[in-house]
């Protein structure tokens, strides 16, 4: 038979997760649990106890108990790549690549990576999954004057961040971040609803080559600026249920 204390932690994982408790939800204080439960109020602190340390639930002093949020957090104040970010948690990470291609440019990617209409550019679309729940997707273009070879890298094994930051070290990088509602092609691939909300992470990164290999083929004016050239140009979607962006400022 299972001890109270574990029923009392059943029932309130059990609300979480059929939506009735939510991320900052105030859970029943020990004597509400206590009297719901007909356990001793001691029983009921070693459930909410245990979940505290679990990170389940959250204490705010004076306050009460409240359900923690448990999405992934992604720094706004720095790159990193989606796998290393899902590793450091000590997740699995895997992949699965729908786009993989040489096409011409649109007069929008033109702009966006300094180049001209036309010019054949780099496309891939990624999905990177965290435990096999996709977490992004990945939209990117890149400028093929810094890689090459960017349709023979094995995306399996690392991510296009990844590659491109051993070619073309980045500089500066152009960072937006919306709420949206995604066309069905990328709810489908996110395994989410079409009207589920999600992060739209736009992203346009420069490099100015300080490898001595890192330069890119073709030099222009519109490549080169105080920031250097422009490598790519990603738009990220992440399911706002399973994502969130912080960080930490000092002043």
């Amino acid at each position: 038979m299972q001890p109270r204390y574990m029923l009392i932690k059943t029932a309130i994982l059990d609300a979480i997760e059929r939506g009735e408790m939510k991320p900052g939800s105030q859970v029943p204080s020990e004597n509400q649990l206590a009297q719901q439960h007909n356990v001793s109020r001691m029983t009921a602190r070693r459930a909410l106890s245990e979940m505290v340390d679990d990170g389940i639930l959250m204490r705010s002093q004076g306050i009460g108990t409240f359900v923690s949020d448990h999405r992934p957090m992604s720094s706004m104040l720095e790159i990193k790549s989606i796998r290393d970010e899902i590793e450091q948690r000590g997740h699995r990470y895997t992949n699965e690549i729908l786009v993989l291609e040489i096409a011409p440019a649109s007069a929008d990617i033109a702009h966006r990576l300094a180049v001209d209409e036309g010019v054949e550019v780099y496309h891939s679309i990624i999905v990177h999954c965290e435990n096999n729940l996709p977490v992004q997707y990945e939209d990117r273009w890149v400028n093929p004057a810094w890689i090459g070879d960017y349709l023979n890298k094995d995306f399996k094994a690392h991510t296009a961040n990844y590659y491109l930051n051993q070619v073309a070290p980045l500089s500066q990088a152009d960072h937006s971040v919306e709420a949206v509602i995604v066309e069905k092609d990328i709810a489908n691939a996110l395994l989410i609803k079409s009207k589920d909300p999600c992060l739209k992470i736009t992203r346009r990164t420069f490099s100015r080559g300080s490898n001595s290999t890192a330069q890119p083929k073709v030099m222009n004016a519109n490549n080169y600026g105080n920031s250097g050239a422009v490598v790519s140009h990603a738009v990220l979607y992440h399911p706002g249920s399973r994502y969130r962006l912080g960080g930490h400022l000092e002043f």
